[in-house]
C-alpha cells in the first residue's frame, strides 16, 4: 500500500513543476497530488483547525495567583478547573483569579495538588453549574506523529492563542508528551489537545538554552494517562491540599564550551544546576561548534545517576535524545550535523531529582564526514549516519517519519543503495532527476528488515534517496551506504 500511496504522490508531483531538481519534503503523500487536491487538503486541515478551537476554547481559561500567570482547563460544568501546581505555588496561593473566554474574571479556591513532585493542581469555581468544558482523551491514546493542538495565555497577555504541531515523543518514564506546538511562559496548566477536541495533556515546560526562554520547538505537557489518576484522587479526598514544594529553575546558567576532540570533561548536576520543570529533574548545558556533515559522537557515563543526552541544532530544534544507547545505563549519541553553527548539548539525568557526578566526552570523525550532498563516481562509497527521530519530516500517508539525502549519479552509472538500521524496520525510496520514484524497497529478505537497491541510472543530475520507517511507530539510529 505505501509503494502505490508514494507512486501515485509521485506522480502528481511531476505534473505540478517538478522538473527541478530540488524536491520539497511536504510533497510526499495523498494531498499532494494535483494543484486542486492540495487545495482541497489545506482546506481540511484548516477546518480541523477551526473545529478543535472551536469546540475547546471555551473552556480554557487564563490564571492570575499575585503576580503570577498561568492557563487552565474547565473539566467540569460545575467549575473544576485543571492546572499545574507551579502556576498556584509561584503566586503563593492568595487571590487564585481565573479569567473565563468570555472575558468574566472570577474568584477560585484551590483544592487539591499531585503527589510527589506531579505538577498539577485542581481549583474550583464557585457558584457555576453550566459551564463549557474540555474532555479528557482515553488513557493509551497518544501516538508519536499525531497533530497536537494547545490553547493558553502566553506571557500573559495573549489569552486564546492557539498553536499547532505534532507529538514529537512520548516518554513513558516521566509521563511526559514532547511537542513541538509552541508553548510559551503563560502556557502552563493550559491544554494539549488531539483533533477531536480531547485533553491529551496539560503543558507544563519548554527546554531552552537560550537566555530570554522563548520557545524553540521543544515543549513538554503531562500525559493524561499522569492526569487520570491523579483526578480519580482528588475525587476519592485522597489528593494532597498542599503542594510538594517543587524546585524553583535557577536562572539559566551560561552555556559551557565543549571540543570535539575527544577530552572528557567532569560536570555534577545537584543544586546549582538549571532545572527542567517538566519533572523536575537537573540538567547542565553546553555548546560546540559544527560543520555540515561532520559526524559526532557525544557520551554522557556515571555511577551515581542515569544520564540523559539531548543534542539540538543551531536552530534549535531536537536533533537527537538519548537515555541508555551507551554501556549501561549510560547515555550516547551519534549524529551527522545537518548545518554549520553552534550546536547546544543537554546533559541531563532520566529521573526527577537525582543527583551526582558525570562525565562528558564529545567527538569529532572527520574521515567519515558524509555531506547531505554526495557525488558518487566510480567505485566510491557514500555513507551517511543518522538519527530518525524528532526533527524528521512525517509522511501523511501513514505518519511514518523519513528524511531526505541527494546525490550526483551519471548515466549509465550503476549502485547499490542499501539502508540499515539497528532500531527500525526501514523502507528506501530512490527518486530521479525529474521526481519520478525509480526503485523502493522494503525488506532484503523475509529475515533481514533492512532495505537495498540494485539502480542503474538513465541521466545524469541530482538523484534523491528517502531514508523512511516502515511504519509509523519506526525510529532510531540508521546508516545509509551507496556504493
Amino acid at each position: 500500500m505505501k509503494a502505490k500511496i508514494l507512486h501515485r504522490a509521485i506522480t502528481g508531483m511531476m505534473a505540478t513543476a517538478l522538473a527541478t531538481t530540488t524536491l520539497s519534503l511536504e510533497t510526499f503523500g495523498p494531498n499532494n497530488l494535483f494543484p486542486h487536491n492540495r487545495a482541497v487538503a489545506q482546506d481540511v486541515d484548516e477546518q480541523t483547525n477551526i473545529r478543535v478551537y472551536e469546540k475547546a476554547s471555551p473552556a480554557v481559561v487564563s490564571i492570575n495567583v499575585g503576580s503570577a500567570t498561568g492557563s487552565g482547563s474547565i473539566i467540569s460544568s460545575d467549575g473544576l478547573v485543571l492546572t499545574n501546581a507551579h502556576v498556584i505555588s509561584q503566586g503563593g496561593r492568595r487571590n487564585v483569579t481565573v479569567t473565563l473566554s468570555d472575558g468574566r474574571r472570577l474568584p477560585a479556591e484551590v483544592l487539591a495538588f499531585g503527589e510527589r513532585g506531579l505538577d498539577l493542581a485542581i481549583l474550583k469555581i464557585q457558584g457555576q453549574n453550566n459551564l463549557p468544558t474540555v474532555p479528557l482523551a482515553p488513557v493509551g491514546s497518544v501516538k508519536v506523529g499525531q497533530r497536537a493542538y494547545a490553547i493558553g495565555n502566553p506571557f500573559g497577555r495573549f489569552q486564546g492563542t492557539f498553536t499547532v504541531g505534532i507529538v514529537s515523543r512520548i516518554d513513558t518514564s516521566r509521563g511526559l508528551i514532547q511537542t513541538d506546538a509552541a508553548i510559551n511562559p503563560g502556557n502552563s496548566g493550559g491544554p494539549l489537545l488531539n483533533s477531536q477536541g480531547q485533553l491529551i495533556g496539560v503543558n507544563t515546560a519548554i527546554f531552552t538554552g537560550a537566555r530570554q526562554g522563548g520557545n524553540i520547538g521543544i515543549g513538554f505537557a503531562i500525559n493524561v494517562d499522569r492526569v487520570q489518576p491523579f483526578l480519580t484522587a482528588v475525587r476519592e479526598g485522597r489528593a494532597p491540599r498542599n503542594a510538594s514544594t517543587p524546585r524553583t529553575p535557577s536562572s539559566n546558567q551560561p552555556p559551557k564550551p565543549i571540543s570535539l576532540n575527544g577530552q572528557t570533561i567532569a560536570g555534577r548536576l545537584g543544586p546549582g544546576s538549571n532545572v527542567l520543570r517538566a519533572d523536575n529533574s537537573f540538567f547542565d548545558i553546553y555548546t560546540f561548534q559544527g560543520r555540515a556533515g561532520e559526524r559526532v559522537v557525544i557520551e554522557m557515563a556515571s555511577q551515581e545517576i542515569d544520564p540523559f543526552l539531548i543534542l539540538l541544532s543551531p536552530s534549535g530544534r531536537d536533533l537527537a535524545q538519548d537515555d541508555d544507547g551507551g554501556s549501561g545505563q549510560n547515555a550516547r549519541i551519534v549524529a551527522v550535523l545537518p548545518s554549520t553553527g553552534t550546536y547546544t548539548v543537554i546533559a541531563n539525568s532520566a529521573e526527577r531529582g537525582q543527583e551526582g557526578g558525570y562525565s562528558l566526552r564529545a567527538s569529532s570523525n572527520s574521515g567519515n564526514r558524509a555531506t547531505t550532498q554526495q557525488t558518487v563516481s566510480g567505485n566510491s562509497i557514500a555513507r551517511l549516519e543518522g538519527i530518525l527521530g524528532p526533527g524528521a519530516s512525517v509522511l501523511p500517508s501513514d505518519g511514518s517519519l523519513y528524511r531526505e539525502s541527494a546525490f550526483q549519479g551519471s548515466a549509465g552509472q550503476s549502485v547499490t543503495i542499501t539502508l540499515r538500521s539497528p532500531d527500525f524496520d526501514t523502507y528506501l525510496v530512490v527518486i530521479d532527476p525529474e521526481g519520478k520514484i525509480i526503485a523502493q524497497n522494503n525488506d532484503i529478505s523475509p529475515n533481514d528488515k533492512n532495505s537495498s537497491l540494485q539502480v542503474k541510472f538513465q541521466r545524469t543530475g541530482t538523484y534523491r534517496v528517502i531514508i523512511n520507517a516502515h511504519d509509523r511507530g519506526g525510529r532510531g539510529r540508521y546508516l545509509l551506504t551507496i556504493e
